[in-house]
Formats: structure tokens, sequence, C-alpha cells
């Protein structure tokens, strides 16, 4: 899916363990960008589970309507109470 790389940045208030927070800035030069990429990556990951559970469900509804068009459904045989 991806994200607007261009959109405008703004500053946000995060509480992070402070222990990670230090060991992350010996790694990388640039936190901020860091943290950018990484939550990127999982907000495509959960738009696209999101995206299979859906389709799971399509499937799911797909194949009961074809069921009851073929079979029925147990309300039928109780059509006249």
């Amino acid at each position: 899916m991806g994200h607007d790389r261009a959109a405008s940045k703004r500053p946000v208030n995060m509480t992070l363990n402070e222990d990670l927070v230090r060991r992350a800035r010996g790694i990388t030069p640039n936190l901020s960008e860091t943290v950018e990429r990484l939550l990127a990556a999982f907000v495509d990951d959960a738009e696209a589970q999101a995206a299979r559970h859906e389709q799971q469900i399509a499937a799911h509804i797909a194949a009961s309507d074809a069921f009851v068009a073929k079979h029925g459904t147990l309300a039928d045989e109780f059509d006249s109470l």
C-alpha cells in the first residue's frame, strides 16, 4: 500500500522505554527516520492482514450463499410453522 512520503512531518509526543531509546540512538543516526520506517512497515502489514481477513469473510459468505442456493436451509423445512 505505502504511504505518502511527501506528506508534511509534525512532531508527536511519545513515551518510550529510556533504555531502548538510548540503545537505538547508538545504532541509528536518525531515530525519527528509523521509527517512521518501522511504523510504515507495521501499518502496511496490519492493513494487508485486515484486507486478507475481509477476503476470507467474503469467501465464507459466498460459500454459505452457494450452499444455501444448492441445498436450502433448515428453516425451509419448517416453513409452515
